[in-house]
């Protein structure tokens, strides 16, 4: 798999990944061979570019519900990026960010069983619009396993959308920064606090939107500080909203910069517990798949292995099938206490390296997961 900028796409190379317009509705599937016209379309979509499958590249499976996920990403970020804007041009609440917020709720906010959590490409260009809105499932997902209340979980929710409203107003020269400095960092934040005001004027019958965010950026400031302060009262969707910003920005598939793994932005929520609730990172961990049976990862030995049997009690510690010699690595063991998981092996486009035929031909079960036929478009 290779990634083509826009500007080098040509005929006759094929789709890694399918490609939906704002509606969602199926322009491109999986394995598409691109066309002149395609091509030309593709420019007008504003892509930076595409995931391609080199010519002898067999399709990667893709399950029916990362095909949803996927497409509802791609239509609610077109949505989202509106609606920023409208609230940060005219401020004022657009008509669609209630029913954003709602259909979030809706397909994520009851959720009860675990998800891959897929990340897309950003640029600069739409980092908020994607950041935010993958806060917001996050957020989502996580106070349904909290069993927090309807009108709490709602503000996470909107908070998660719109925490990151203020950076949308930088100045360029600092919003191109791939490392600002100090002074730069003041100047972004004196924008995020603005942005905050603004959700507080324009939300003005969601007054515990802009006080999520607000406790939110002040136990963050601690975080980045060292500072820890028993005596902080923090709300809960504050403490939230934290955890879901961290663990998506470590993630994230930037065009400058590399992703950290699942498993090391895990290791930092937990290594952080003076400052981030541990019942929220195992809410987290409840919520999304990490390493399910069949994720190739590597351990700090520098042996490639797969994942046989997760243990829920410790994520970081399952049972694997060393690839070198064929030998069962029971993680909990203390025989194996100085060996851990350092890394996820993925695709180029961040999608876990998975195996579970292996699994399955060596006698280990695998719950089966419906893989995505190809189709011309897809229903809700």
């Amino acid at each position: 798999m290779l990634f083509v900028k826009t500007s080098e796409l040509k005929k006759g190379m094929r789709l890694a990944r399918p490609i939906y317009n704002k509606d969602g509705v199926l322009l491109y599937e999986r394995n598409s061979k691109l066309t002149a016209q395609g091509i030309q379309s593709i420019k007008a979509f504003h892509l930076i570019g595409l995931f391609i499958l080199e010519p002898a590249e067999p399709v990667p499976p893709m399950t029916q519900e990362d095909i949803l996920f996927e497409r509802f990403q791609t239509m609610t970020v077109f949505s989202l990026r509106d609606e920023l804007l409208k609230l940060r041009d005219e401020k004022k609440k657009g008509a669609k960010m209630q029913v954003i917020a709602n259909n979030i709720l809706k397909r994520y906010g009851h959720q009860d069983k675990k998800i891959n959590f897929i990340q897309n490409l950003r640029s600069k260009e739409d980092y908020v619009y994607k950041h935010a809105l993958n806060v917001g499932i996050l957020c989502a997902m996580i106070s349904h396993v909290l069993n927090m209340k309807a009108e709490d979980q709602m503000d996470v929710i909107f908070a998660a959308l719109l925490h990151d409203i203020g950076k949308l107003s930088l100045p360029k020269a600092i919003a191109d920064k791939d490392e600002p400095n100090d002074d730069e960092k003041q100047v972004i934040d004196t924008y995020v606090l603005a942005g905050y005001e603004l959700i507080g004027s324009v939300f003005t019958m969601n007054p515990g939107v802009k006080r999520v965010c607000v406790q939110m950026h002040r136990l963050w400031e601690n975080l980045q500080k060292g500072i820890y302060d028993p005596k902080m009262k923090v709300p809960l969707g504050s403490k939230v909203l934290l955890v879901a910003d961290i663990y998506d920005t470590m993630t994230a598939m930037r065009l400058d910069h590399s992703p950290e793994s699942e498993v090391a932005a895990v290791k930092y929520l937990i290594k952080n517990q003076e400052f981030l609730d541990q019942d929220i990172v195992d809410a987290l961990i409840q919520s999304i798949n990490i390493l399910a049976p069949g994720v190739s990862v590597e351990l700090n030995t520098g042996e490639k292995a797969i994942v046989i049997r997760n243990d829920e009690a410790d994520i970081l510690r399952p049972m694997v099938l060393g690839f070198k010699n064929n030998n069962i690595i029971d993680l909990t063991n203390r025989e194996y206490k100085d060996l851990e998981i350092v890394d996820i092996m993925k695709t180029m486009d961040n999608r876990h390296v998975m195996d579970t035929q292996l699994l399955r031909e060596n006698g280990f079960h695998v719950p089966e997961q419906e893989e995505a036929e190809f189709q011309d478009g897809i229903g809700e």
